[in-house]
């Protein structure tokens, strides 16, 4: 078993900046880290509807500082990233779907980092057929063969089946990280924790 998995969706900030510094923590400590795509706007319905609720009638207070707080992590991170893409929120499911495919051949890490880039750094609608296009001729990526195998009905079971695993553990947003098993962290801002629970475990 992975000492963690990291439930994550490329349609949110926070969780490239997850993303990034649990790759950068997997360098200083060699963790190992089991990716685990999920979709969280279904995560949201079944379980954390007021995203919803904030977004139609948005604290002012709070979203200023939002912005404030999404901006300062990526200055410290050195991801640039606009606080709103054009298209937002955006749909995941191909992006998602893809990374599972990728995951065996081991390009799940470096197409999943160029689809979070292409979104929060490029304001690319990653939804987009030419936009995934994009991301595999970079990497060298069959995107013919990646669309057809996305549209197969297990990679869609698998998809599902990680959100409704990640919902029954008691996710409740992106991203959702366990270590060793039962130990559950939420969000980009509780990796020095996520790196104090894996070091503690290894004793």
């Amino acid at each position: 078993m992975a000492e963690l998995e990291c439930f994550f969706d490329c349609s949110s900030p926070w969780t490239y900046f997850a993303f990034e510094s649990l790759l950068r923590m997997q360098d200083e400590i060699g963790a190992a880290i089991q990716w685990r795509p999920f979709l969280v706007g279904g995560v949201f319905n079944a379980v954390n509807q007021s995203v919803y609720n904030s977004r139609d009638a948005p604290v002012p207070a709070k979203s200023a500082y939002s912005k404030k707080d999404q901006q300062d992590w990526a200055r410290y991170l050195g991801l640039p990233i606009h606080y709103r893409p054009t298209v937002f929120p955006v749909n995941s499911v191909k992006a998602m779907r893809a990374c599972i495919v990728l995951e065996p051949e081991d390009k799940l890490v470096p197409f999943a980092r160029a689809a979070f880039k292409a979104y929060w750094t490029d304001d690319k609608d990653i939804s987009q057929i030419p936009v995934l296009t994009g991301i595999c001729d970079a990497l060298g990526i069959d995107a013919p063969k990646l669309f057809a195998a996305i549209d197969q009905q297990p990679v869609k079971d698998t998809l599902r089946a990680n959100t409704q695993e990640a919902i029954d553990r008691g996710a409740f947003g992106s991203p959702t990280i366990f270590v060793g098993g039962d130990d559950m962290y939420f969000g980009n801002d509780r990796i020095p924790l996520i790196k104090d629970a894996v070091l503690r475990r290894r004793g």
